[in-house]
């Protein structure tokens, strides 16, 4: 499960993807169909991938245009959403033979009426079977008795490396399965969910992306979908900076089981916010280790409970050396293994304490629905 430890707040400022205007349209828009692989033989292909062509007449007909009816008036300050009447629209992509679609959780929140329209015209109406609004992601359900699906190839995202080649489709501006291509241009940053807490290890790519690539998939040279389009930074009035960031589809497909279940997602909560100031790595000198020093804890959250102490009980501050025995240089570190625990699960916490060593036991708890800190 990706879950923060701590408060949210991304690295880098981003806004979410925002849904497109929802109206007509059928413009297909085709950008580079130059190999995305490293060589143009037939042999080499298999293993380097396809051609953006190639990726688009196979995929494309697996993106859907997401049109979702709010009774939210306006977008939200972090969203680029666009609407007509009510209406927004972005994208989502087909899973499986059973109707099953993945989009963003910000794409259909508060929807009172959900229709998906595919690549022949055909439209039908759309339920959300759960979401999951720290993780950005929304599993929707159609019908699939007389659809043609097409479902796309999930992939990995945890063998990615800067520098692959990327492809992202979408409905840019209510624009019919645009393609862009890009390369991923960072690995590990943090964006910040619609709740507030930070989603992790997300994908950086440099492809060109715009309101309506919400939920819209991020894909690699073969075709195989590694994240879930969720944000742009925005430097601009409406984010126009090239720079993108997908969740991992290797985190979308660990929430599948629950949200298909219409289950709540759980993620663990350990109650304290470090920050990305410079001051929050502290080396302890020759022969220690670096930490991370705490700057707020939760008053009602495990940290708390467990007496860890954060600037505002002592001068500086508890420094994190390490938690459930793994070393830690940052907060990305600690949510990262925070991640990997359920609510109630036991880990050791290590901290230097006015020069001390001293290790407190947390139990982690459910994280709240909104941020409490920062």
């Amino acid at each position: 499960m990706l879950a923060a430890g701590l408060v949210g707040g991304g690295v880098m400022a981003g806004v979410l993807l925002g849904t497109g205007v929802a109206g007509g349209g059928t413009t297909r828009t085709v950008i580079q169909t130059s190999s995305l692989g490293a060589s143009s033989s037939p042999t080499a292909r298999r293993d380097s991938g396809l051609t953006a062509r190639e990726i688009y007449e196979r995929d494309a007909p697996g993106v859907v245009l997401v049109r979702a009816r709010s009774l939210q008036a306006s977008a939200s300050s972090l969203d680029l959403t666009e609407r007509s009447d009510g209406v927004a629209s972005a994208a989502g992509f087909v899973i499986d033979d059973e109707g099953r679609l993945l989009t963003n959780a910000h794409v259909v929140a508060g929807a009172t009426d959900i229709s998906v329209t595919f690549s022949d015209e055909r439209t039908v109406p759309a339920r959300v079977l759960g979401k999951d609004e720290e993780t950005d992601l929304a599993l929707l359900d159609i019908d699939p008795k007389g659809l043609d699906l097409h479902p796309l190839q999930l992939g990995s995202s945890g063998s990615v490396q800067v520098g692959d080649p990327t492809v992202s489709l979408g409905n840019p501006f209510g624009r019919d399965r645009t393609l862009t291509t890009g390369v991923v241009s960072a690995r590990q940053h943090r964006i910040t969910a619609p709740s507030g807490f930070s989603v992790d290890n997300v994908i950086q790519t440099d492809g060109v992306l715009a309101p309506g690539n919400a939920g819209g998939p991020l894909l690699d040279a073969t075709g195989r979908v590694i994240g879930v389009n969720s944000q742009i930074a925005a430097d601009g009035p409406q984010g126009e900076v090239g720079l993108g960031f997908a969740v991992p589809i290797d985190t979308a497909k660990a929430l599948i089981p629950a949200l298909q279940a219409h289950r709540n997602v759980s993620h663990a909560y350990l109650g304290i916010n470090a920050g990305v100031e410079p001051g929050s790595l502290v080396s302890l000198g020759r022969g220690g280790k670096d930490g991370v020093r705490v700057h707020e804890v939760d008053p009602d959250g495990p940290a708390a409970r467990a007496g860890i102490l954060g600037d505002g009980n002592m001068a500086a501050g508890d420094v994190i050396l390490s938690v459930d025995g793994q070393p830690v240089s940052s907060m990305a570190d600690i949510d990262d293994v925070v991640s990997r625990h359920r609510p109630g699960d036991g880990i050791a916490v290590e901290l230097s304490r006015a020069g001390g060593r001293l290790t407190v036991q947390v139990q982690l708890s459910e994280r709240p629905a909104s941020v409490p800190l920062g």
